[in-house]
């Protein structure tokens, strides 16, 4: 099925940061399936992973336990400080059993509240009721009727989030870097405050950290960057390392699910499991973390100098999350045309995410020298897509 447009290359090879096409050319890859590739393409942790599991177990079913499920529930556990862990198969999985999970607590906690507060230009999946979460402009309106018990308020603003609660709200849910959006942050203020209205009103936060989690900003879940403590995370993308997984985490008290309220065939699938602790065992070692943080300085710096050289415009996010705002007369996708097909042998990979924001989202295991050659890669875009005609 078409399901959009896409460039006429066909990627047969990937190694770390670097995609090669049919055609032998390679590519230096700043998008790493939308920012999936935690560890880049084909890395020997996962391959080994994924290679040991198969040998031993694929899937047992969802209604027995297996060990590797067990032992990244342990894990993603201690390292986050939540309590339950429920297993899935994707990022907008996940934030469907965060909304069961709230809808749950809400109808025994809550006298039956239902509705969760959103917000403007966000992104929860792709689902029925993730497209109905999410504020991305018309996007509730594609397949009508809309799922009902959504409402969305401006991002980055208290009064009408305020305004807007009321006895049959039971939730908040969050993006601390709408990615889709142009990677635009959340103000630490705005969450913190977010926190302080549901503790007030008696709500649940839920942080969809899909995109942010599992390293991507510099810190192992990105709202310990912002002082506060969900009562449930949602994660997908990195989690696996390149294989389909979301997981939702949650405090003791808001796991009110009853059996049959949630699973699926491949709930805890034992390979992907495996793959997974695999991603979390480089991802947490002494050093890594802070290698990711010095890696998106680096990148931001590279970016603002490209911005000042050619008159574009500000810099955003976290980590090895960033975005590269342009100017009304230079579109985003001219701008990764011309990186992809840049003379030579070597092409340039970057997410045009909003007609002027270009998004780079490298994988964690990026080198400062794939950096500065991502830089100059996409200065020589610049100026392609720059000089008169």
């Amino acid at each position: 099925m078409r399901l959009g447009p896409r460039p006429p290359n066909v990627f047969v090879r990937g190694q770390g940061s670097w995609l090669w096409d049919a055609q032998g050319r390679r590519h230096l890859d700043a998008v790493q399936g939308w920012a999936v590739n935690t560890l880049g393409h084909a890395p020997p942790q996962i391959a080994q992973a994924l290679a040991r599991q198969a040998g031993l177990l694929l899937q047992a079913g969802p209604g027995f336990h297996n060990a590797p499920a067990l032992a990244l529930a342990e894990r993603l556990a201690a390292l986050s400080g939540l309590d339950r862990v429920f297993i899935g198969t994707s990022g907008a999985e996940a934030n469907e059993g965060a909304v069961k999970l709230a809808r749950k607590w809400g109808q025994q906690q809550r006298g039956g509240a239902a509705t969760v507060i959103s917000f403007s230009h966000s992104f929860h999946g792709r689902t029925l009721a993730m497209m109905a979460a999410s504020g991305k402009p018309g996007f509730g309106a594609i397949f009508p009727p809309a799922v009902p018990g959504f409402v969305h308020c401006p991002y980055n603003q208290l009064a009408p989030v305020r305004e807007a609660i009321g006895p049959d709200t039971v939730a908040v849910m969050l993006e601390l870097l709408q990615g889709e959006a142009g990677v635009v942050a959340a103000e630490p203020a705005f969450v913190q405050g977010l926190r302080a209205l549901c503790d007030e009103h008696g709500l649940l936060l839920i942080v969809d950290e899909v995109q942010t989690g599992i390293g991507r900003c510099g810190t192992l879940l990105a709202h310990t960057q912002f002082g506060i403590t969900p009562d449930i995370v949602t994660l997908g993308k990195g989690l696996g390392g390149g294989v389909p997984i979301g997981a939702v985490l949650a405090r003791e008290a808001v796991c009110r699910l009853a059996p049959g309220d949630q699973g699926g065939t491949y709930h805890g699938n034992a390979l992907v499991c495996a793959a997974a602790l695999a991603v979390l065992e480089v991802v947490a070692q002494p050093g890594f973390l802070a290698g990711v943080q010095a890696r998106g300085e680096q990148l931001a710096a590279g970016l603002r100098a490209l911005s000042s050289r050619h008159g574009l415009g500000a810099v955003h996010g976290r980590g090895l999350l960033r975005a590269l705002a342009l100017p009304p007369t230079l579109a985003s996708g001219l701008v990764a045309d011309a990186a992809r097909t840049l003379p030579g042998d070597c092409g340039l990979l970057v997410n045009p995410a909003q007609p002027q924001r270009l998004r780079l989202m490298p994988a964690l295991t990026i080198s400062d020298g794939e950096i500065h050659q991502l830089l100059q890669l996409l200065d020589e875009a610049l100026v392609v897509c720059t000089r008169p005609v």
